[in-house]
């Protein structure tokens, strides 16, 4: 069992460590016990860069955002309980984000729940993940790394969106694993380097959605190029006019769709206004990506519960 130590807070609170439980492209995760209220508590690890002034602007910045998001409360926003000042590490401060500590993941939620989901466990899950990214949009930010990894589900079926902000932004102790580089939840202008912004969110919930009906990821490319086609297949290959073809090398004839399938073959079970749904998501031009609060109003939402 991997040991962290304790970790002591400007206000002389202690967390005592219990054992690594994650590892990913934004830090390593502790599962720690706050020494004052007996509760467990997952600590990520991150490395802040100095400059000759201290800490920089822009973190101090990020730092009060996340505290302020916290005061919310939002329930599909896992909560920040602290931030814990630890040792300076060469040109970098070693800090600690305490956050609340939730039992599972999305994709170990899918892993559990082998027989599938109802239709309405699936519209619930999808609600209270569009949920959290509007919340998220509505504060102007983008959680850029949206997987099933980075959904936190309590113990009795909860989403609670995690691994924004902060960690993402500064940490760079990382050691990238085919789960933490996977290009499989990535907007298409992601992969073709194009500047980005809240859609590749939309893009992202899309796929996670589909995951949800059919149990396994919808596009599991290898390289951009090879995730690109995948997405092609799919969806069918954008117009050539739609091509951003003055801004990337990748030439639109490049890509060949052979033998298309659509999503609604992949996922028979899926209901026509789901489809409809995913289809306003998952769409290559980004400007004509659905919004997070714009599919919260989408007649799928609308429904009357359907226990299938």
């Amino acid at each position: 069992m991997a040991q962290l130590g304790t970790v002591s807070t400007s206000k002389y609170r202690g967390y005592e460590g219990l054992n690594r439980i994650g590892r990913g492209a934004h830090g390593t995760v502790y599962r720690a016990k706050d020494k004052q209220t007996g509760k467990d508590v997952a600590l990520k690890k991150v490395f802040v860069p100095l400059t000759e002034d201290g800490i920089p602007m822009s973190t101090l910045r990020e730092i009060a955002l996340l505290r302020q998001l916290n005061s919310h409360n939002h329930p599909n926003i896992v909560k920040l309980f602290d931030i814990c000042h630890g040792q300076q590490f060469e040109k970098h401060l070693i800090m600690y984000l305490v956050f609340e500590h939730v039992e599972q993941d999305l994709s170990t939620y899918i892993e559990r729940n082998s027989r599938g989901f109802s239709t309405l466990q699936i519209r619930s899950l999808s609600k209270e993940i569009l949920d959290g990214v509007d919340f998220l949009h509505s504060n102007r930010i983008v959680h850029r790394d949206l997987k099933p990894q980075n959904l936190l589900v309590t113990h009795d079926g909860h989403v609670k969106l995690a691994d924004f902000g902060l960690a993402k932004t500064y940490d760079f102790e990382m050691r990238l694993t085919s789960v933490v580089v996977t290009l499989w939840y990535r907007a298409p202008e992601v992969l073709l380097g194009l500047p980005y912004a809240t859609p590749v969110d939309i893009w992202s919930v899309g796929c996670i959605i589909v995951e949800l009906y059919c149990l396994k990821p919808l596009f599991c490319g290898a390289t951009e190029g090879d995730q690109l086609s995948k997405i092609f297949r799919v969806l069918g290959k954008p117009r050539e006019d739609e091509w951003p073809e003055e801004l990337v090398t990748i030439k639109w004839d490049s890509f060949d769709v052979i033998n298309q399938i659509r999503i609604n073959q992949i996922c028979p079970n899926m209901c026509e206004t789901a489809y409809d749904l995913i289809m306003s998501m998952l769409t290559f031009d980004p400007n004509k990506r659905i919004t997070a609060l714009e599919a919260l109003n989408h007649p799928y939402f609308k429904e009357e519960p359907i226990n299938t």
